[in-house]
């Protein structure tokens, strides 16, 4: 018997360990197999553009989707960070809450978030046992069309759904996989869709330019909505206006219905004042790094206002700074080790690798960065380092656990032809490349740091590999 009183985040920590995994050693059997069989299904980088799956089980299942509200957000970068912001929000106004991100960095629970906490392994591998009938019938259908199974990232959707409709959560705030018309999240309605900034990014999926990716992004924005749209290209803005009026959403635009006020670097992070939708926001301290995370918290204070008040009612000003200032966003720019200093980030494509080289010059002064990179093949990795290049006093190629990694060979001489030979060094396993990497910065007695980038995974595995596989890391 527990306390009634005993939050999911106490139940998790009585439950598991500090790295994440079961006491219990049955739950953690049943989790790994759990775990194998989602794996086995066809990976979230493939995906079948219809929802017709999803939709037979949620019918199946009596439309769990439809038993809480929901703030929906898509955008090519910052949406991970954004959702965590407008969650810590909802929080601190003492809402329960259901999240759901995507990818995770070390386990599938991470991705499924109730009250802040990832979802306890007996409530995962119940919804998963509730949902499983459902959609092996769903399976079994689509097979005998000459369809596929539902894919893995469906699945997660479905159990996300399930969990936070049984929990039950005052609101959900989710996040789009990818795109976001025929992403699995949309089979549910948000009262309000942000859209963070547009850029290009998996244009095998998406397209090659700004209006195709626009959109298919836009396709969360739905009839009565409120529309928080972040700063965006002229295209991409009209495409947004367009589907406003078309679903008759309400549109609010950063820069015009709310923005940042005035930002400055501080130790630790960043104060800022906001704009909202009906209020100004002022001394607010936010620990993370970079102005696209304030342009992102001004997104979210919009997205909780428009939620709450339609937009007409400020927050409470103490309790933005309350919620702002305990904001995590594991792998954003985090600080997972010190002497030398190892700094993670997740940027994967040139707009995100951009935005990352520009907080690092703001934030931080270092003599000497040497970059540690592995990319995954379908992205525009000549690009990113051609930005990475001014940044970086060296690189060192390598490549993630990851079957799509680019071999380090091909990724090296891509880098030469940019850095040139004196400033790359190619090797082929992410753990020799990280200490060749810290050995470089921390030489000749100079302050230097080691920058791990290119993708989740590779953040991932360098995160794994100095112990931090948590929420927290050694930046706070």
């Amino acid at each position: 018997m527990t306390s009634s009183d005993e939050t999911p985040g106490d139940r998790r920590r009585r439950r598991e360990g500090a790295g994440g995994q079961p006491v219990d050693p049955l739950i953690a059997a049943r989790m790994a197999q759990v775990t194998e069989e989602i794996l086995a299904r066809s990976p979230e980088n493939v995906i079948e553009p219809t929802l017709d799956r999803v939709v037979q089980v949620m019918d199946l299942l009596g439309h769990p989707q439809r038993n809480f509200p929901m703030i929906h957000i898509t955008g090519t970068n910052g949406k991970t960070s954004t959702t965590r912001m407008v969650e810590r929000l909802l929080r601190e106004l003492g809402l329960t809450t259901g999240r759901f991100t995507s990818p995770h960095l070390h386990h599938l629970r991470e991705r499924i978030a109730i009250a802040g906490e990832p979802v306890d392994p007996e409530r995962f591998l119940a919804a998963y046992d509730d949902v499983l009938p459902y959609v092996q019938m769903v399976d079994e259908t689509s097979l005998a069309a000459g369809g596929p199974r539902i894919t893995y990232f469906e699945l997660l959707v479905i159990i996300a759904y399930a969990v936070f409709s049984d929990a039950p959560v005052d609101v959900a705030v989710v996040e789009v996989g990818l795109g976001g018309v025929w992403d699995a999240t949309n089979v549910a309605d948000g009262q309000v869709a942000v859209v963070a900034p547009v850029a290009i990014d998996h244009t095998r999926l998406l397209g090659d330019n700004l209006i195709d990716i626009a959109t298919e992004k836009a396709g969360i924005i739905k009839s009565d909505a409120i529309a928080v749209l972040g700063v965006q290209e002229n295209e991409v803005l009209q495409l947004l206006l367009e589907r406003c009026d078309e679903v008759g959403a309400t549109a609010q635009v950063e820069g015009l219905a709310y923005g940042v006020l005035q930002r400055e670097v501080a130790v630790g992070g960043q104060l800022m004042s906001l704009r909202g939708l009906a209020g100004d926001y002022t001394d607010v301290f936010l620990p993370l790094f970079g102005a696209h995370q304030v342009h992102n918290a001004a997104m979210a204070v919009a997205a909780v206002e428009g939620f709450l008040g339609g937009g007409e009612q400020p927050l409470d000003a103490d309790v933005v700074r309350a919620a702002f200032a305990d904001v995590s966003s594991p792998g954003r720019l985090e600080i997972v080790r010190r002497s030398p200093t190892v700094i993670v980030d997740a940027a994967h494509n040139p707009a995100g690798i951009a935005a990352m080289a520009e907080a690092i010059r703001e934030s931080f002064t270092f003599h000497r960065l040497v970059g540690v990179v592995a990319v995954l093949q379908e992205k525009d990795a000549s690009t990113m380092l051609e930005v990475l290049e001014p940044l970086l006093d060296h690189i060192v190629v390598s490549r993630s656990t990851s079957p799509r990694s680019i071999p380090p060979e091909r990724l090296g001489e891509m880098a030469v032809e940019l850095f040139g030979e004196d400033r790359v060094t190619v090797v082929r396993d992410l753990p020799d490349a990280l200490d060749i990497a810290s050995g470089m910065a921390d030489g000749g007695g100079m302050t230097g740091a080691v920058l791990a980038t290119g993708s989740i995974t590779t953040v991932a595995d360098v995160r794994m590999l100095l112990g931090v596989t948590g929420e927290g890391s050694q930046s706070t």
